[in-house]
């Protein structure tokens, strides 16, 4: 199975050689990664374009100038892998917090499924001990309370962002359909993931807090995610299976 892993960065400089060699080190075969860097001050993208120089059949990168956002990113290393003849794509953050070890089992479970998500909130997955309790209960309401309510989503991860794609899964959701850039892209990619009825499973996963670095998630997208989560549903709500994309 050809497999891609679409990086998304942004000052990841501390982070990005070691998750690199991480994911290399798994010895999984025909894997490739792509590293979508947003110009990062940091010097992310030059130290991807030295990992690229030293492993060339595996690593790609693109830069990407003036425009950002984790949703944009993922959309355009979606597009670009998908031109090529992969099968599998995986998403997921490049700061530790989803964890290589996971991939494996998550790629086995993908032969039964349309799209596989590393869950903090199934059974036997676990949210960092470092976290403070504010910062859990907000998780809790975000992902068991606001959009599963809102939007009358199955998924007990709706902002997961650890998940491996079935390539005609991706084609089939349509992704000039997605207009969500911030965190709400994860929210948006999970309810039109149901809507047209793809399979779906959660396998559980310890969520780790960022080994290095702050997190980019500010107070002011925790609350622009609230209204633009009713956008979502208000976008999406009449799709069916039958519109899913060719």
């Amino acid at each position: 199975m050809n497999i891609a892993v679409v990086l998304p960065t942004y000052n990841e400089s501390e982070n990005i050689e070691k998750m690199v060699m991480a994911l290399l080190s798994l010895n999984i075969p025909q894997i490739k990664l792509l590293i979508v860097d947003d110009n990062s001050p940091d010097g992310t993208g030059q130290i991807a374009d030295e990992l690229a120089k030293e492993y060339p059949q595996q690593i790609e990168v693109m830069h990407r100038i003036g425009e950002r956002g984790l949703g944009s990113a993922y959309i355009t290393g979606f597009t670009h892998v998908l031109q090529t003849n992969v099968e599998a794509i995986v998403q997921m953050d490049c700061d530790f917090s989803h964890s290589p070890r996971y991939l494996p089992k998550m790629l086995d479970l993908l032969s039964s499924n349309d799209v596989v998500v590393g869950s903090r909130y199934v059974k036997g997955g676990r949210l960092d001990e470092h976290w403070g309790l504010g910062r859990k209960l907000l998780s809790i309401f975000a992902n068991s309370i606001y959009a599963k309510i809102l939007l009358g989503l199955q998924v007990k991860d709706v902002t997961a962002g650890f998940k491996i794609w079935r390539r005609n899964t991706l084609i089939g959701i349509g992704l000039p359909r997605v207009r969500s850039n911030g965190y709400v892209f994860q929210v948006e990619m999970a309810y039109l993931t149901e809507k047209l009825e793809y399979k779906v499973h959660e396998t559980p996963i310890y969520f780790e807090d960022r080994r290095i670095g702050r997190s980019k998630m500010s107070q002011k997208i925790k609350l622009e995610a609230v209204w633009r989560t009713i956008q979502v549903g208000q976008r999406h709500r009449k799709l069916t299976h039958t519109d899913r994309y060719s």
